[in-house]
């Protein structure tokens, strides 16, 4: 029920973000009609296609409906798995593809993926199953374009609970892979 709400959230997020956007370039669009641009400007801007459109929004502050997307995906950096399971989400993919992306487009750029799980198992399990979650997250950011020198793993197994407590909701929210910039 809480997985349909958030995805109910996140479309109508994504339906009234493109009404924005489109209510926008419809503007701006009108506004350069308005001014009376030249042939020359008019021939220069239909030559630079999709980039004048996306430089002029960052110019004025606007941002494209993909650089808000990549903005709120890069802002989610901790990604949870459900119990004695080292694969990510599926939910995930989107985001984490966000992040490769990021990674990719930025070579200086470094992060570690934190792996840690519910203290139900032994010490060395868990410490075993926080770097396989680690690694899973590694290694799908590494096919999406990330390079294996940008991303350092690190296992805390139970040693680092993110919510103290012993109900499925606190074992939940320890269980997870939380990437930290460097």
């Amino acid at each position: 029920m809480v997985k349909q709400s958030k995805k109910y959230f996140k479309i109508g997020l994504l339906v009234c973000s493109l009404f924005v956007l489109g209510a926008c370039s419809s503007t701006s669009d009108s506004d350069s009609d308005m001014e009376g641009a030249t042939d020359e400007n008019a021939s220069s801007s239909d030559n630079s296609g999709s980039n004048a459109r996306s430089n002029a929004g960052s110019n004025s502050g606007q941002l494209s409906q993909e650089e808000i997307r990549a903005q709120n995906a890069l802002r989610q950096t901790v990604f949870y798995f459900d119990f004695d399971i080292a694969e990510f989400k599926a939910d995930d993919r989107d985001t984490l593809t966000f992040h490769a992306r990021d990674l990719a487009s930025n070579p200086n750029k470094r992060i570690r993926l934190e792996g840690h799980a519910d203290e139900r198992g032994t010490r060395e399990y868990n410490l075993a199953l926080g770097e396989r979650r680690a690694n899973g997250v590694l290694n799908y950011l590494i096919v999406n374009g990330a390079s294996r020198s940008q991303i350092e793993v690190v296992s805390y197994g139970e040693e680092s609970p993110s919510q103290s407590g012993q109900s499925e909701q606190a074992y939940s929210r320890n269980r997870r892979v939380e990437v930290v910039g460097r």
